[in-house]
């Protein structure tokens, strides 16, 4: 007795303990809501934008050193006037595009990467739309208070941490070089400390990275978490998705009485009716411009092949009891298809027998 009263309290609890459903990702994968690590972006980020710098870094030197001399060998030397200040604005300004505009388009192009690698293609407005619901202190309150809350501190520090270390140990590597930094140059220093930052945010940016891939596992973890479904969610998704039971169940129904009506209107047209008697009927017609051998126009069993012979009855059709017959095609036919080649023999002789009937009574 015991055993028949268990019930799965899950269901009534509302507990999401279900794997969340392909049409649940779909839908929040629509709201722009994936797992994604922002380090991963900044880490792809900081790598491209210091590459760029490594790759270009000279050129820059040169057009950064040449804005200083026009600048102050140029455009503080000549007479000031209204046409001149708008040339040397849209000058510099025009330096300014070629100087920062490579390291610009490294750092989208770095972003682009990064998310395209995490969230494949996607394009989603939702993210942008304004909630009034975040702009409700409490639940303000309760996100900074909250686990994640602390969890990303920690991550924060750990991350501080671990790069702080990194590019501490590459300038305590270099001391020796800052300290004679003074005895050296303006060129040879500034190609020093230009070297020395790169390596630095190249080393910062692959420590980001690396601490990525940790981050990147937790945020898909808790991702996972937080689309999970309750057994009642599926159940009801699964209805929305499939249909509810009793309407498919009523459709089907439908489609029955339609599929039984169409035949009942086709039985007129049979030549002879094949019975069991009781349990079988099946409607024959041959028509040599529609198939070369008498095909199936109705057929059914108990309460059917009662219909069947009532409306044959009612059109004078004739009735011929042939049980092994019936059985045989009813089985092996269906409405529309001609009968097995094996029946041929009978049936044509069950046919003449009709036509022979029909011309007599005529």
């Amino acid at each position: 007795m015991t055993s028949l009263l268990k019930l799965d309290l899950q269901f009534f609890s509302g507990e999401k303990t279900e794997k969340a459903t392909p049409k649940k990702r779909q839908d929040t994968r629509k709201k722009g809501q994936v797992a994604k690590s922002s380090d991963v972006n900044t880490a792809f980020v900081l790598i491209a934008v210091f590459l760029c710098l490594f790759a270009i870094g000279p050129t820059l030197k040169e057009k950064i050193t040449e804005v200083f001399i026009r600048s102050f060998q140029i455009y503080l030397l000549d007479e000031v006037t209204i046409d001149s200040v708008h040339f040397i604005f849209m000058d510099l300004l025009m330096q300014l595009i070629i100087i920062i505009g490579p390291i610009m388009a490294a750092a989208m192009v770095g972003a682009f990467i990064a998310n395209f690698l995490q969230v494949g293609p996607m394009f989603s407005t939702e993210a942008i739309h304004m909630k009034l619901n975040k702009l409700d202190p409490i639940q303000g309150f309760k996100r900074i208070y909250s686990v994640r809350a602390i969890v990303e501190l920690v991550k924060s520090l750990l991350k501080i941490m671990f790069i702080g270390i990194l590019t501490f140990s590459l300038l305590w590597k270099s001391l020796e070089d800052l300290l004679i930094l003074s005895q050296k140059n303006i060129h040879e220093a500034l190609s020093f400390l230009g070297n020395l930052t790169v390596q630095m945010g190249l080393i910062a940016g692959a420590g980001l990275l690396f601490l990525s891939v940790f981050d990147y596992l937790y945020q898909k973890f808790d991702y996972e978490k937080n689309i999970r479904m309750s057994k009642h969610d599926v159940k009801d998704e699964h209805k929305k998705s499939e249909g509810d039971p009793l309407i498919k169940s009523k459709i089907k129904q439908k489609q029955r009485e339609m599929a039984m009506q169409r035949m009942m209107h086709d039985i007129p047209q049979a030549d002879v009716i094949i019975t069991n008697p009781t349990h079988y009927a099946i409607a024959l017609k041959y028509d040599e411009n529609k198939l070369d051998a008498p095909y199936v126009l109705a057929k059914g069993v108990d309460f059917v092949a009662m219909k069947i012979k009532e409306v044959a009855k009612e059109h004078n059709i004739t009735t011929v009891e042939n049980k092994p017959l019936a059985r045989a095609i009813y089985s092996q036919s269906e409405i529309g298809d001609a009968i097995p080649e094996e029946y041929f023999q009978a049936v044509a002789e069950i046919l003449a027998y009709v036509y022979r009937l029909k011309n007599y009574v005529k």
